[in-house]
């Protein structure tokens, strides 16, 4: 098998991750700033998750149809900046939606695709895809850091135009990369293949999960920044606290080769469920606890960083060859798409009424019920997809 191209895949996740570094924290402040109230904050950023409900699965079968699916990926790196674009016009709420669902439609469309060109590259090592994907976190890092210390002294209003650059070179860094050779030989599935690995047990409790998992998210990617704010925490304070989770996540996936070789990656994901159901717990009940606040944000190497790793070795493993574009379109659209619909407008709305401790209340309700759902339908096993080897762990 050719050699892997490391650094142009990781050059990829971190220019990627580096734009929702400042989209993920900062837009909903952006957001306020330009006069929306937390509902209609919380409609707008559940486009975010809208889009993913349908955009990756109808990408991958355009892409897939098309027969050059690397021009889909070139081409909506391109089309995610001149949508952002919109965002510097004078725009009313209409004008905010269409802007938001143009960017939310780009950027979703594009990950699950470069998901499975990396994927493509890796073959049956999976447990590689830690090390190139903790790249993307390091421009997360990178830029939650940078942006809060710029933020102490602009005004959000500048937002959009620090992202802009960071889009720019997404897209350059998709112009570098291709699917392996290999992947364009191998024959394409059918649906009935896809509906055949859709009627498994363990493949539905696991998207459903998964599902529960992104819906506890919902508070944390709408609201956090706002809920630190209301709570005294100055914006490099509150940048400061998203660089811990993402600098654990950053080790976690550093060594998820051994870790994976070692443990379940289906139990990984329960207890990453259980430990999600502690930290939102935490986060509602001591948001004045500084240091708490900050412990709490190292649980999001387990709560998001194993657990995210772990779920890629699962998809692949269900959906293996040419059938991967197809489970990270599922994995992104049902799972990670219709939670985070859910998990935002339900923020949105219990934040209206019961205010911000409520909402992570929710989060933690959300993920113990995927973890109990985990636990009671599925039973580590090896996959019968493909045979096991020491280095990939068990399912």
């Amino acid at each position: 098998m050719p050699a892997v191209p490391y650094w142009r895949l990781a050059s990829f996740y971190a220019f990627y991750y580096a734009v929702l570094g400042a989209f993920s924290p900062y837009f909903s402040l952006y957001l306020e700033q330009r006069g929306l109230s937390p509902w209609w904050i919380s409609v707008l950023m559940s486009f975010w998750y809208v889009t993913r409900v349908f955009v990756p699965s109808l990408w991958a079968a355009g892409s897939e149809q098309s027969g050059r699916p690397v021009v889909w990926l070139r081409a909506g790196s391109l089309l995610t900046g001149l949508s952002l674009l919109l965002f510097l016009l004078p725009l009313g709420v209409s004008g905010l939606i269409v802007a938001m669902l143009g960017f939310s439609i780009m950027m979703n469309g594009i990950l699950p695709q470069f998901e499975a060109l990396t994927l493509s590259h890796l073959g049956k090592k999976t447990s590689r895809y830690g090390r190139i994907r903790l790249w993307g976190s390091v421009g997360f890092l990178l830029v939650v850091l940078l942006y809060g210390l710029i933020f102490q002294h602009l005004s959000w209003y500048w937002l959009v135009p620090l992202m802009l650059p960071l889009v720019l070179l997404v897209w350059v860094s998709a112009q570098s990369n291709d699917f392996a050779e290999d992947y364009h030989t191998q024959e394409k599935p059918g649906w009935d293949a896809v509906k055949a690995i859709l009627q498994r047990r363990q493949v539905k409790v696991f998207f459903l999960s998964v599902l529960l998992m992104q819906l506890s998210f919902g508070p944390f990617y709408v609201f956090y920044s706002l809920y630190l704010e209301r709570h005294g925490y100055q914006p490099f304070v509150i940048g400061a606290y998203w660089a811990v989770g993402v600098l654990a996540e950053i080790i976690i996936l550093f060594y998820a080769r051994h870790w994976l070789a070692r443990f379940s990656a289906t139990r990984v994901v329960q207890f990453a469920l259980l430990l999600g159901t502690i930290r939102w717990l935490l986060v509602a009940w001591f948001p004045d606890q500084p240091l708490l606040m900050a412990l709490v944000q190292v649980i999001h190497a387990i709560n998001f960083g194993a657990f995210f790793a772990a779920c890629m070795v699962l998809v692949q493993r269900f959906f293996p060859g040419r059938l991967s574009v197809h489970g990270q379109g599922i994995l992104y659209g049902f799972s990670s798409g219709a939670g985070g619909v859910a998990g935002a407008l339900l923020s949105g709305l219990i934040w209206e009424v019961h205010g911000g401790a409520a909402t992570f209340v929710m989060a933690a309700a959300a993920s113990m019920l995927g973890f109990l759902l985990s636990v009671w339908f599925i039973r580590p096993r090896r996959n019968r997809l493909q045979p096991p080897t020491a280095s990939a762990g068990n399912a």
